[in-house]
């Protein structure tokens, strides 16, 4: 495929008219759209796909065209340069890839319905009209929207509707945006509505699918959300209103059109009587999320895309910050350090993974860009590094500035550290510029050399790694006065070790809150120190202290079996993130075992004793004014009771589910995944299997419709694993989008694994055609390599894929994903023996 050219060198747009009539009886639609601008020379371009042009205007002469499919672009001949008014009419389709403008299919009492929408990032305005289809491209639109259109129903669009005149909906001109953030939809919608202090107007939409009730706790958020940002930026929500959409169909999980935010149904909606904590949480991240880019992406844009991370890395770090203000009981931080942290790290040791700002050329490199653990989580953790070190006055001072400086417009990193760095004092971006330009991180070794506390630096690998002698400007946040703000050499000493160590009367320690993107290697007398001291450690140094050993055993530079035996210091704790870190390392312990043998009925032993205690304390029920904590921890200790196959655990469930068998959606939702999985573990028929299948069909509560994928996927009846694949492309039982979790599940599923995996090699053109162009399409890849573990499936991926190694947009993620099988095949072929024999010793 061609290389981009920047279409936006050639022509500036400054308005555009665009008038769609839309027939979602027929999947078609006409459009006009008239584009006024400055044409820098007499052969310009204007990006469409898939338009069926049928005339074009140029100052209101019919003018001759080219179409250039492969460039996605329309070719014209000016007479001059200059201003010029474009006129491009056209029709075109309807799609089904959730791209462009596309229908959202859901059913209300057995009827089925459509919800249109759109969804244009990153390159796909120009499937809904003719323009300048690149970020810098700013301009003002007027949109006006005709539709086969039914009593009662909604349309929906960025500004306000100003009037409707023979069935045409006009809406009022947008502030100066890019493409990709113009939105609409129209349906039969249910809506709530409220208003922020400052008189925003927030409303959240969905169909009639669902019960009023679920769009309360979105609404509450969205509002909350927009107060804080306001305050925090120093800088007024731009828009009249806030429109938070559920789309039934939607392949990324929110997009953040500038006023018309959509998104998935199960990142919007949820029952306020029965859901967990921890979904409540997602969501609210979610929400807050998106709305942090109405000001940091939308006010000011990336200019091109290989700063996509100054849009999510910045919203991905201000989620937190704002529901960590509007909820200050949830420590919503801890979440960031179980979810976003990790997925960092695991993912940046991989050599091969691209950095946070990397430069894209080629169209279908685009979507491949959002790699979710590098340019969200690993430039969220950069920003919160920086927020560390110039803290929160310079950082809102900073951020007023570049929001005054860039509004309307576009900006670059650069410009964003330059502001950052005059409110704080110090040069942020010569900091950053070695996390921000350069993959990877390091691991900071530190031991005792000749009696002196050393430390260094080098980049740490999960599987091989070619060492390039890169090097960081390492924020160490170290416990000791003598340990400098920034290592930016490769060895430092600090001085006398037991000088220090009496000086201070507590085991030397780096990166304490676990905020920079660095891992720890304490040579072994230095980490006995440490874990001596655990009691006084609080939750998230002793997360810290399990996600790094957890990390260097993945590297082969300590033992897993090392690792085994102090599990059990952990097991009691009541924190909810030292519980997710323990079971999570207790979890990576299963791949040195082989499903039905010896060494696996040992390590459900070894499961059974880490959680027993947990178990009996925290049982099945929630109790009355139990903490958050207890709250998040009961999955953990009860998802590994089951594991090990705890009588008791299996009864108990059972139990459960046979009390809230006529009404499995009201078990409670924080336990019920567990409760159904063990059912189709242990008590699975044909009825069960059908049962819940059906009710996957009917339920409209995407958390519900989770937890029943979930258990399904985990049957080992060879009969029902078919009829789960036979599904896999029956979008009116497992929607597209819904498809990958479903895939995993059963990929994942030692009797499922073989047909599941037969079924992407035969179909996988049929899964290119139907999510191609969705940016999470290559993460499929991701998942099967997230599971294999053995030399014949390395050779069976390898088989499939390398062919595919040309393919735009998949490249980086075959080359990094055979790494990946590779570095665990050859761990476990290490460690199979010596871990087996530690979790032997602790069971005995």
């Amino acid at each position: 495929m061609a290389k981009i050219t920047r279409l936006y060198d050639l022509f500036q747009p400054e308005h555009y008219d665009i008038f769609l009539d839309i027939s979602r009886e027929t999947k078609h639609f006409r459009g006009k759209t008239v584009i006024q601008g400055i044409a820098q020379q007499t052969e310009i371009a204007l990006h469409q796909k898939d338009l069926e042009v049928k005339v074009v205007y140029v100052n209101d002469e019919k003018t001759p065209f080219e179409i250039d499919s492969a460039n996605e672009v329309i070719r014209l001949q000016l007479s001059q340069a200059g201003n010029v008014t474009l006129t491009v009419e056209y029709e075109a389709e309807l799609t089904d890839s959730m791209m462009g403008i596309y229908p959202s299919y859901y059913e209300v009492d057995g009827v089925q319905k459509q919800l249109v929408g759109t969804q244009f990032e990153t390159t796909f305005a120009r499937q809904a009209f003719p323009g300048i289809d690149e970020p810098e491209a700013k301009a003002t639109f007027d949109l006006a929207i005709k539709y086969d259109e039914h009593d009662g129903e909604t349309i929906l669009s960025n500004m306000p509707e100003i009037k409707v005149v023979d069935g045409i909906h006009y809406f009022d001109t947008t502030v100066k945006m890019s493409t990709y953030l113009i939105a609409f939809a129209f349906g039969d919608l249910q809506s709530k509505m409220t208003k922020t202090t400052s008189g925003v107007q927030v409303g959240v939409f969905a169909t009639k699918a669902h019960q009023a009730q679920e769009l309360d706790f979105a609404l509450d958020i969205a509002k909350r959300s927009i107060e804080f940002y306001e305050e925090f930026y120093h800088t007024a929500y731009p828009l009249p209103h806030s429109w938070q959409l559920a789309l039934p169909d939607f392949s990324a999980g929110a997009m953040e059109n500038w006023g018309l935010v959509t998104y998935r149904e199960a990142y919007l909606l949820l029952d306020p009587k029965n859901t967990a904590l921890e979904t409540k949480q997602l969501v609210a991240t979610v929400i807050a999320h998106e709305l942090a880019h109405q000001w940091f992406g939308d006010l000011v844009t990336m200019q091109w895309w290989d700063d996509l991370w100054l849009n999510e890395s910045f919203a991905n770090m201000m989620e937190y910050v704002a529901i960590d203000a509007i909820e200050p009981d949830w420590h919503i931080w801890e979440m960031f350090q179980t979810s976003d942290v990790p997925a960092a790290l695991q993912r940046d040791a991989t050599d091969g993974v691209q950095s946070v700002h990397v430069q894209v050329q080629n169209p279908a490199e685009i979507d491949a860009l959002f790699d979710g653990a590098i340019v969200y989580a690993k430039g969220a953790r950069m920003l919160v590094m920086v927020r560390a070190l110039i803290g929160d006055e310079a950082l809102r001072t900073g951020l007023k500035q570049y929001f005054n400086n860039h509004q309307y417009g576009n900006a670059k990193g650069a410009d964003l550290w330059a502001a950052l760095g005059e409110a704080a004092g110090i040069d942020v971006g010569a900091i950053m510029h070695s996390w921000l330009e350069q993959p990877g991180y390091p691991v900071v070794n530190v031991e005792v050399v000749d009696g002196q506390l050393t430390i260094s630096q080098q980049q740490f690998f999960i599987g091989e790694g070619q060492n390039a002698g890169r090097q960081w400007q390492i924020p160490l946040k170290g416990n000791y006065e003598v340990v400098p703000q920034i290592l930016d050499q490769p060895t430092l000493s600090l001085g006398d070790y037991q000088q220090l160590r009496n000086e201070n009367g507590q085991p030397f320690r780096l990166n304490v809150g676990n905020e920079s993107h660095f891992i720890v290697h304490y040579a072994k007398d230095l980490l006995a120190d440490i874990l001596g001291a655990l009691g006084q450690l609080g939750a998230i140094d002793q997360l810290q202290i399990l996600q790094d050993l957890r990390l260097l055993a993945e590297g082969n530079q300590i033992s897993y079996a090392e690792i085994v035996p102090l599990l059990e210091k952990f097991a009691d704790s009541s924190s909810a993130v030292v519980n997710d870190v323990l079971y999570r390392l207790a979890g990576d312990l299963k791949k040195f075992v082989q499903p039905d043998s010896e060494e696996e009925a040992n390590l459900q032993k070894f499961f059974n004793q880490l959680s027993a205690k947990q178990v009996q304390r925290l049982g099945w029920k929630t109790r009355t004014a139990e903490s958050n904590d207890d709250q998040l921890t009961r999955p953990y200790v009860l998802g590994a009771a089951l594991y090990a196959k705890n009588p008791e655990a299996i009864l108990a469930a059972h139990e459960l589910f046979e009390q809230n068998q006529n009404q499995l959606s009201n078990l409670s939702a924080d336990i019920r995944s567990y409760v159904l999985s063990n059912e189709v573990k242990n008590f699975n028929n044909e009825r069960l299997f059908n049962q819940l299948m059906e009710q996957y069909r009917q339920s409209t509560d995407p958390s519900y419709k989770a937890d029943l994928s979930r258990a399904l996927t985990a049957t080992t009846n060879e009969k029902q694993i078919k009829a789960i694949i036979e599904k896999f492309e029956d979008a009116s039982t497992i929607k597209p989008q819904d498809l990958r979790a479903w895939f995993r599940g059963l990929l994942a599923n030692a009797k499922g694994q073989q047909l599941t995996w037969d079924w992407i090699r035969n179909d996988w053109k049929w899964l290119e055609d139907t999510v191609g162009g969705d940016m999470e399409f290559n993460t499929f890849i991701t998942v099967i390599a997230n599971i294999f573990r053995t030399p014949a499936r390395l050779e069976e991926f390898k088989a499939f894929f390398e062919p595919k190694l040309q393919t735009p947009g998949l490249t980086r993620e075959i080359t990094m994903d055979i790494k990946v099988i590779e570095g665990r095949v050859k761990l476990i072929q290490a460690e199979k023996a010596a871990v087996n024999t530690a979790i032997e010793k602790i069971i005995a």
